[in-house]
């Protein structure tokens, strides 16, 4: 989980230097977002975090689809024009290599995240917090429909294509909010950048969250068992700085792209996914013990 914290401790530092137009660092702003959350997941828990993910998700669609649909057509006068421009000035640029991010990376990187996402702790723990099995099954039938906001971040990483220079590297991070500087005032830009918070803040606080419990009761407990659930809490609420400033360090020096943070978490935790698959089946052949002889009955 520590690469999905240093993710969005490090999306936080790039979008407050960014919507301060340089006046704060990202590393300073990066330590003051790491600050903000850790007080944040102390004082609220999960039930803020359930909330300001309301507002975030609103603000998330109302902004990203109005920038995918806006930047291009201002831009290029249009999604199409825009994909026909990027194909005379970078030929080629719009088909995936051979060799490195090709086909096969594309489409096995697609799977890792379909397949890793109910893996993170922060993602299944969530569901514990349902109000009844109806509301499980409610937002699992909205979810892969909110994933179609993707398509329009798609259309402005392309709009920014050929608009903001030297885009390449690390920088492709800046994409967005570069291209909304050119094209917006700064109280617009505020609100993006305010926007972009919201998406680390929500995710980062949970990640804290269950990173800290699960260490005070998945690993303290176990060497302590008679540990009371009032001091499991506790502690829990002792290590959130702890992992805080772990995942800032090594958001600090990665030296990475927020996307390849993400991938690092999820090859990691899809790692979980065959185990999963083994618990659903209703006759296990997988045990702790492993499987018995043949003439042994079944655990």
């Amino acid at each position: 989980m520590v690469p999905y914290l240093a993710l969005q401790f490090q999306g936080l530092g790039l979008i407050v230097s960014e919507a301060s137009y340089g006046a704060i660092s990202s590393t300073v702003a990066a330590i003051i977002g790491t600050v903000a959350v850790t007080v944040y997941v102390i004082v609220s828990g999960i039930r803020g975090s359930a909330w300001t993910a309301v507002v975030k998700d609103i603000m998330v669609l109302v902004v990203v689809v109005f920038l995918g649909i806006y930047l291009p057509f201002a831009l290029y006068g249009g999604i199409g024009d825009m994909f026909r421009e990027i194909q005379a000035q970078r030929p080629g640029f719009l088909v995936l290599p051979d060799e490195g991010y090709s086909p096969a990376w594309f489409v096995s990187t697609v799977l890792l995240t379909a397949l890793g996402f109910y893996m993170w702790p922060h993602t299944f723990g969530s569901v514990f917090t349902a109000e009844n099995a109806q509301v499980i099954r409610r937002n699992a039938t909205f979810l892969p429909l909110y994933q179609l906001v993707l398509l329009f971040v798609f259309f402005v990483g392309f709009a920014a294509v050929l608009q903001v220079p030297n885009l390449g590297g690390e920088k492709v991070d800046l994409a967005l909010l570069r291209l909304s500087k050119e094209e917006f005032s700064a109280p617009v830009v505020g609100l993006i950048g305010a926007t972009g918070l919201l998406t680390a803040l929500v995710p980062g606080s949970m990640l804290l969250t269950v990173s800290s419990t699960v260490l005070a009761k998945n690993v303290y407990k176990a060497f302590l068992p008679s540990t009371s659930e009032q001091r499991i809490g506790t502690l829990a609420k002792v290590l959130v700085p702890i992992v805080a400033v772990v995942s800032l360090w090594f958001s600090l020096q990665s030296g990475q792209g927020i996307v390849l943070l993400l991938l690092l978490g999820y090859s990691l935790v899809t790692q979980l996914f065959p185990a999963l698959l083994f618990s659903l089946m209703p006759n296990n052949f997988v045990t702790k013990w492993g499987p018995p002889p043949a003439s042994s009955p079944a655990f």
